[in-house]
């Protein structure tokens, strides 16, 4: 049974539009830019799809210096900000039952998301110091993450997919998902059982499954909830009252990983 790499994605504004990459380095917080920034409210709280379900049609590029957003089907709607660019008031964020900080990108910026999204938010860059820590539950050295619901990432392979679309009507891509890393081979759902594994020469520990949330349901394309793939999920893959779907991940030290590469299982979970 051969495991390979066959897909990265980071995104680096939380619940934007993801970006397809070849080759992805792995930093500290995991991915480098995945969950560098995100969108918060006057009180500071982090803003989703969960809620704001036009969000999915916002698309993120990103070239050597510059971030651009744009919209997916009106693009006369888009605004592009130096990557690196920032305020020098830190932010307090929150986002779950975390405390995190970060910088606004500009006001500008942050103008332009609080007209299309009908409310007052702001553009906020994690700050380079922080230390938000994974859950000690299930922390292994307190790592730290990003702007990520909890993990540094997550892994999904491919038949897990191919498993759930032929029970459905209407196929759902992987972006319903938001995986940073996608495998073929194997049976479907076999990273519930994977313990440490290897992804090229980069080492990772599986932490537990994902939950997941009414945002699996908002198609990237359109920007419209529907019912599934909830729905049908919730028949098969349901743990604690709880939809599992994918692996969260842990790793240890940085590194670098290429589509085409090879995964590895060290050791397995009883």
């Amino acid at each position: 049974m051969k495991l390979q790499l066959s897909e990265i994605y980071i995104y680096p504004i939380k619940s934007l539009g993801g970006i397809s990459i070849k080759e992805a380095k792995l930093e500290q917080r995991g991915l480098q830019y995945d969950r560098k920034w995100l969108l918060i409210d006057e009180n500071g709280t982090f803003i989703t799809q969960r809620k704001h379900y036009n969000l999915a049609m916002l698309q993120v590029a990103m070239d050597a210096d510059t971030i651009t957003v744009s919209h997916k089907t009106d693009l006369s709607q888009k605004i592009s900000f130096p990557k690196f660019e920032s305020t020098s008031q830190r932010i307090q964020v929150r986002i779950w039952d975390d405390t995190s900080s970060g910088f606004e990108v500009n006001a500008k910026v942050s103008d332009w998301f609080s007209v299309f999204l009908n409310m007052k938010v702001k553009l906020v860059g994690m700050a380079d110091d922080d230390q938000r820590l994974v859950d000690p539950e299930y922390a292994l050295n307190s790592e730290i993450v990003s702007f990520a619901d909890a993990y540094p990432c997550l892994i999904i392979g491919q038949a897990a997919l191919d498993f759930l679309n032929e029970k459905l009507a209407d196929p759902v891509p992987m972006n319903r998902f938001r995986p940073n890393f996608v495998f073929t081979g194997g049976e479907p759902h076999i990273e519930d059982r994977f313990g440490e594994f290897y992804l090229g020469e980069n080492l990772f520990q599986a932490a537990n499954q994902c939950a997941r949330c009414v945002l699996t349901t908002v198609d990237q394309e359109t920007g419209i909830k529907g019912q599934e793939p909830l729905r049908t999920l919730t028949s098969y893959r349901t743990v604690n009252k709880k939809v599992m779907f994918g692996q969260n991940l842990l790793h240890k030290g940085p590194g670098t990983m290429k589509v085409g590469d090879e995964l590895i299982v060290k050791s397995w979970k009883a």
